[in-house]
């Protein structure tokens, strides 16, 4: 067991209504906190004159991308999207000159995907309302505690993950 983590049995209580409220309390916050990222990343492609999916690709490459660029199946995962939506959206990206698009050497069935200049142009223009956001938000917890919260939140992800696939399983 992790250090500084309450057992099972005092974490939540099997069945407790004070374990289900906060329960219910978590997955409300979770979801509030989505919808405010979703309006800011909507309003930052926005001013790129791109849609926010759109801007979750450029934002997803930003992360992931290396020299030779970023398979499409990569960037799917990371967003927990399917190939298609990201091909589909990653043409539109590239008509708009944000993504290059390239079949890799290796194997032609796959394609790696980068940021153009014009994109990181774009995207340094509004770099800088970007950090007074994040410093605005972020300001509110320390770096170890919003890091502490992320390995969280990673180890609920990866538990209701889990617990999706049991329930595709039984059904």
């Amino acid at each position: 067991m992790a250090p500084n983590l309450p057992n099972r049995t005092t974490r939540l209580g099997k069945g407790s209504a004070a374990g289900q409220h906060v329960l219910r309390r978590f997955t409300w916050e979770i979801r509030s906190i989505n919808v405010c990222l979703d309006e800011l990343r909507y309003f930052q492609a926005n001013a790129l004159g791109i849609t926010g999916p759109q801007m979750m690709i450029l934002m997803a490459l930003t992360e992931l991308e290396r020299n030779d660029g970023v398979p499409v199946n990569v960037v799917a995962k990371l967003m927990e999207v399917g190939s298609a939506f990201i091909t589909k959206h990653s043409k539109e990206l590239e008509n708009k000159r944000f993504v290059r698009r390239e079949p890799c050497t290796k194997d032609a069935r796959v394609v790696h995907l980068s940021l153009t200049d014009n994109a990181r142009k774009r995207l340094a223009s509004i770099a800088a309302q970007q950090e007074e956001i994040d410093q605005f938000v972020f300001d509110y917890l320390g770096i170890k505690e919003f890091a502490k919260l992320a390995s969280c939140l990673s180890g609920v992800r990866h538990r209701l993950q889990k617990a999706r696939l049991q329930a595709e399983l039984q059904s």
